[in-house]
């Protein structure tokens, strides 16, 4: 995987075999509001549950993409958060900003998250699979073996555009 191309020079779209791959890794583009509008039917204490089923099914399987850009190079913690923001940014995850950064403690901002937009209001945080990467790349970033990650604020539940997460030991 050459990190020095963007997400969308590495994709490539084979329509004969209907997939979409960067490298070994396959991708789905779907709309958020079909996803998200799955957890806006169920009940409140289902939601809770699929979001963090979706979370830890990110942090597994995302953790694969993790690896395959620090197999790639992206071993610096500053390179992983600009290669994981730009490569967001492009995937549709919305607009990533890592501050706040300390030895024991990363805060992430998540502007237009398109599992907040896609669900509209919600009584709870949705962005279930943007703290699943989080959860995948906060041990690299953090130099642990893992990393405790909260939605501290949801747009979903805010109306303020801009989502929160703390990554901490």
């Amino acid at each position: 995987m050459d990190l020095s191309q963007t997400f969308h020079q590495r994709l490539a779209i084979t329509p004969d075999a209907g997939e979409m791959r960067d490298g070994a890794i396959r991708y789905l583009m779907m709309r958020p509001d079909a996803l998200m509008g799955m957890f806006a039917r169920l009940s409140p204490a289902a939601r809770q549950e699929a979001v963090e089923a979706l979370c830890a099914s990110v942090a597994e399987f995302g953790g694969k993409s993790v690896k395959a850009y620090r197999d790639s190079g992206a071993v610096d913690p500053d390179a992983m958060m600009k290669t994981i923001a730009d490569t967001s940014g492009e995937l549709g995850w919305g607009i990533w900003t890592f501050g706040a950064v300390s030895a024991d403690r990363i805060d992430v901002q998540v502007r237009n998250s398109p599992f907040a937009m896609g669900i509209g209001r919600s009584d709870q945080p949705v962005c279930g699979a943007i703290r699943g990467i989080l959860t995948a790349i906060g041990p690299l970033l953090l130099n642990a073996e893992a990393v405790r990650v909260e939605e501290t604020s949801c747009h979903a539940m805010t109306g303020t555009g801009i989502c929160h997460f703390t990554l901490s030991r």
